[in-house]
């Protein structure tokens, strides 16, 4: 079962990036902008790790954390701007686990949640960020990808679809999986979304996209990225 983390973060081009990273590194991600929002959706459903920026509309994560605190032991994480010390203090004494100030690399903020996740004696499994099957080799840290014999170039969010299935290589992910991960939430019925991106995925990297040895369907589920050559 995937391990879930809630976002707050109301810069939405922050949201977005640690939310997709996030989700191909196959955690399930909610988010929120707000306060209040946040705090409906801790009551209605507690995630493994809150993420959590200070200066948000309607007041400061701090007063968050201590109501969390009170409650709860799960890991959270601050991503602020604000730099100095005593803030910092002042926020690990309040009961954060971690202070990260912007801009920071999500490599980071994922070797954080790594680390405070292990703090509580959970010990998430090394990602998988490589995949080498014949002509199909996959980077995901420098996100090179080559197949054919040559460097190909991905849209975003065909990269993001690729590195999901690298995550879960040679098993299955549901069409629900997919695009909660890589769209979304809001668009788990879109399955021609899933549709389009596949059929670009697989003309960039199939000898023969119409009969797909890399890139499978599995049929009425989801997709699956080979570990082994069909026969």
């Amino acid at each position: 079962m995937s391990l879930r983390v809630l976002v707050v973060e109301d810069d939405r081009e922050i949201r977005a990036a640690v939310q997709a990273t996030l989700a191909v590194e196959g955690f399930e991600v909610q988010t929120a902008v707000s306060l209040s929002e946040a705090s409906a959706l801790l009551r209605h459903d507690l995630p493994d790790v809150l993420v959590l920026d200070l200066g948000l509309p309607d007041g400061d994560g701090v007063d968050l954390v201590r109501e969390v605190r009170q409650q709860h032991a799960l890991p959270i994480l601050i991503v602020s701007a604000r730099h100095q010390e005593a803030q910092k203090i002042a926020l690990l004494d309040a009961g954060a686990d971690d202070y990260l100030v912007k801009p920071f690399s999500v490599a980071e903020l994922l070797a954080r949640i790594r680390v405070a996740l292990r703090h509580r004696g959970t010990t998430l499994a090394p990602a998988v960020t490589v995949h080498s099957l014949e002509d199909l080799h996959i980077d995901l840290q420098t996100r090179a990808v080559q197949a054919k014999g040559a460097a190909v170039h991905l849209t975003p969010t065909e990269f993001n679809l690729l590195a999901r299935l690298v995550r879960s290589a040679g098993r299955v992910v549901t069409h629900r999986q997919l695009l909660r991960d890589v769209w979304g939430p809001e668009y788990i019925e879109h399955t021609h979304y899933l549709r389009l991106y596949m059929g670009q995925l697989r003309a960039k990297i199939e000898q023969d996209p119409a009969e797909p040895r890399h890139l499978l369907t599995e049929t009425g589920v989801g997709y699956r990225l080979a570990t082994l050559m069909p026969s």
